[in-house]
């Protein structure tokens, strides 16, 4: 029985490495365990052994090319053995007639440790129509909303899941009927695209032809970014030509449609919007029993486990930051041309980066019996994000090395990933310390909790003009920030955090010396 090998994941972070040798040749019989090649990751030279015994059929790469991880790397005819359900995903069954076939989709691996998600929304109905890479759910883990696409273009048969039930990672998720020649596996759909809203990009528009067919889909073919700009426009994407494969819509076919058909935009743009039901709720006595699921769960595990493990103690102050917020200002349209988002967050990050280098103790982990204290030499400092799907902390790596500007994109990509709940795993593993900016929404004291197992964390007040007196005793109005520090008291004491505050402080309301603290 011939089947694809997909290649595992072979080191965390790690997406992709390079076929260095392959051990074997197209027809070699091989044995199980019985090394095939060697690949080159960015970390280590690693070998990939066989999972069955059998007679290697094809080779889906040459030596020197770049192999995906959970994608196909090779397909052996596997002796006297029928594929596993759970394998079914990574060796789909072809036919070579035209007749279509039954096959189900199985849910593969979506982060690490995922064993269950989520339904939250079916994006297909049973009976429909769908294309390669159309998205077909979307569905929430512990992490983050994971958009599942399709692998084969072919008609939905059966959804073996309801919204909001709990699916299994390796079981089938939904089967649908392929015809022979469209279920040929393929190397760059195979696997499962956890899409964030920043990390997601359309492909490539390709080049004009004469040939070139352009569309209307029944069910438009485009990516989250694509859709967002949809629905900022308000535009009927099953409107929209997609000048992509299987008609997949790009943002540029949105801007086309909108110049090119003025009156019928804005007659989409002026329709009114069909009246959603309005429920209605009894007049007394009445209650509803919600489950907390996903990353609410998640979040709430995190809290208790927090506050009935660290001893917290707060540390309040107020920072003047009329001079940042005049340098900000100076900048902000001048980085604004080169597609730079300059809030205000990056200097607080920068900041706080510069301030750890002489209190490093702040960017440091205390094990669960508090004998020994790990010290982080990279400052991945997180921003908690309230978004759709609950509180996410996403992180900035290695702050210490970046600078404003690159710190600055980093808040964009993870602020609008975060908001939309999309954040990869990745991106949220591995903080070291966090900034909660409850102020974006309103209050000026917090008592905010830490984010297990760091030591410490800020949160921001709102922004406020206030009077203050300078230093000829003269009332001026200041811009006056409050801000709250909640620390581990098992590693840090009060004088610490004063000091290391006082440090980040100064930064914040003198910018020049924290652009000398960066040279």
């Amino acid at each position: 029985m011939s089947k694809d090998f997909i290649l595992p994941d072979i080191g965390e972070g790690i997406v992709e490495c390079e076929i260095v040798e392959w051990l074997v040749a197209e027809g070699e019989s091989v044995k199980e365990d019985q090394p095939i090649c060697d690949v080159m990751t960015d970390k280590a030279l690693v070998q990939i052994p066989a999972v069955h015994d059998g007679v290697i059929s094809k080779l889906y790469y040459a030596k020197g090319d770049i192999a995906k991880v959970h994608a196909p790397l090779f397909a052996m005819d596997v002796d006297g053995e029928a594929p596993t359900q759970s394998e079914q995903m990574q060796a789909p069954a072809v036919t070579t007639g035209s007749a279509e076939h039954l096959e189900d989709f199985i849910l593969p691996d979506i982060g690490e440790g995922i064993v269950e998600c989520e339904i939250v929304e079916w994006l297909v109905s049973e009976g429909d129509e769908i294309v390669e890479d159309q998205a077909v759910c979307d569905v929430m883990t512990d992490k983050a909303l994971v958009q599942i696409p399709a692998k084969y273009t072919g008609k939905v048969e059966k959804l073996y899941y309801q919204k909001g039930d709990i699916a299994a990672v390796h079981s089938p998720l939904f089967q649908m009927s392929i015809a022979g020649q469209s279920a040929e596996p393929d190397v760059s759909s195979a696997v499962v695209k956890a899409q964030t809203n920043a990390a997601t990009k359309p492909a490539q528009k390709p080049a004009a032809s004469t040939n070139f067919n352009k569309q209307l889909n029944k069910k438009a073919v485009a990516s989250p970014a694509v859709r967002r700009k949809a629905r900022e426009l308000d535009v009927d994407l099953t409107q929209v030509p997609g000048s992509g494969k299987n008609g997949r819509i790009y943002k540029q076919d949105i801007e086309d449609f909108l110049n090119e058909t003025p009156s019928k935009a804005a007659s989409q743009q002026a329709a009114p919007k069909a009246a959603e039901p309005v429920s209605t709720a009894a007049s007394a006595g009445g209650r509803r029993v919600e489950p907390i699921k996903g990353i609410k769960a998640v979040m709430a595990k995190q809290m208790v486990a927090s506050v009935s493990t660290i001893p917290h103690f707060t540390f309040c102050d107020e920072i003047d930051l009329t001079k940042l917020i005049a340098m900000r200002s100076e900048l902000k349209e001048q980085y604004k041309q080169q597609g730079v988002k300059l809030t205000m967050m990056p200097f607080f990050i920068k900041a706080l980066s510069l301030a750890i280098k002489q209190f490093p103790v702040l960017n440091s982990q205390v094990n669960d019996d508090c004998s020994e204290l790990t010290y982080f030499d990279d400052h991945n400092i997180g921003m908690a994000v309230d978004s759709k799907i609950g509180l996410l902390v996403p992180n900035i790596k290695s702050c210490q090395s970046k600078s404003i500007v690159d710190v600055a994109n980093e808040v964009t990509r993870l602020t609008e990933a975060a908001r939309d709940g999309r954040v990869s795993p990745d991106d949220l593993k591995g903080g070291t310390i966090s900034i909660s900016n409850i102020g974006a929404i309103g209050g000026t004291i917090a008592t905010p909790i830490i984010n297990k197992p760091e030591v410490a964390i800020v949160a921001l007040g709102k922004l406020q003009h206030l009077p203050r007196f300078d230093a000829q005793g003269n009332v001026i109005s200041a811009a006056i920030m409050q801000v709250s520090w909640s620390g581990d008291h098992r590693v840090i004491d009060g004088g610490t955090i004063a000091r290391f505050n006082n440090l980040w402080k100064s930064y914040l309301e003198d910018p020049a010396k924290m652009m000398m603290a960066m040279s």
